[in-house]
């Protein structure tokens, strides 16, 4: 398979680092030095977006949601399929951007760099497989059966490695506020973090906080501070301010 990935930033970097292994990348952006740093790291073709042909090409759409319209204006032909990243930019609007045979929207986050994004798509059900074997080479992959869910999962997958950042950050100032090296309590962190997705992947969320939540422990009185400080709700706030901005 060959595929036309669209920009240069940290995302697109994360996918290629991903993929380039296994599926032939070609990349395109418009800044000669970071071309080169790909061309260098990844021994991957490269090319500059100026009047670029994507006429029955494989094409992944890794820019800015602002630069559509500069990056639309560069494009030539109709590409086979376009897959795009670029978050709350509809199905609809790419197909007014940029001509394609088929559309799929998907959403990966950074854990991509590390074949471990979890990546949703929508859009085209004939390129469903295919768009799926593309994404599960940096991770894992969903299909959902609309935009609107789409536009969640950005919410929970898309934005939630910030979220988790803010927990791991907040974990560890607590250690050092109460004494602890900060080198040794973000090792805590990173091993409790590491030593949780297993958890997960086994046992429901709601299992394995009362299996650890004995009664009157030390848990027990931990999770009651967080509840006084309404920590489901503030999730549950930020999911949906989130999703309303991906909506935007």
């Amino acid at each position: 398979m060959k595929l036309l990935i669209i920009g240069t930033g940290k995302m697109a970097e994360a996918i290629v680092e991903g993929v380039y292994k296994d599926i032939d990348v070609e990349v395109a952006g418009r800044d000669k030095k970071k071309l080169e740093y790909f061309k260098n790291k990844f021994g991957v073709s490269v090319k500059l977006l100026d009047s670029l042909n994507i006429e029955d090409r494989k094409v992944l759409l890794a820019v800015k949601p602002f630069a559509l319209r500069d990056v639309s204006l560069k494009l030539n032909g109709e590409a086979e399929i376009l897959i795009s990243i670029l978050a709350g930019v509809s199905i609809d609007t790419l197909k007014k951007s940029i001509k394609s045979k088929h559309y799929i929207r998907a959403m990966p986050n950074l854990a991509a760099a590390y074949q471990k994004s979890m990546t949703t798509l929508t859009g085209d059900e004939a390129f469903r497989k295919e768009a799926l074997f593309i994404c599960e080479k940096f991770g894992k992959a969903l299909w959902l059966s609309s935009e609107k869910e789409l536009d969640i999962a950005t919410a929970i997958a898309g934005s939630g490695p910030a979220f988790l950042a803010l927990v791991a950050e907040s974990l560890a100032d607590g250690g050092v506020n109460l004494g602890l090296k900060r080198a040794d309590s973000e090792i805590l962190v990173k091993g409790l973090f590491e030593g949780f997705s297993p958890l997960l992947n086994n046992k429901s969320s709601f299992m394995i906080k009362n299996e650890v939540m004995s009664p009157g422990g030390t848990t027990a009185a931990g999770v009651e501070a967080l509840e006084k400080g309404s920590i489901r709700y503030s999730f549950l706030k930020a999911v949906k301010k989130a999703f309303k901005r991906a909506k935007k």
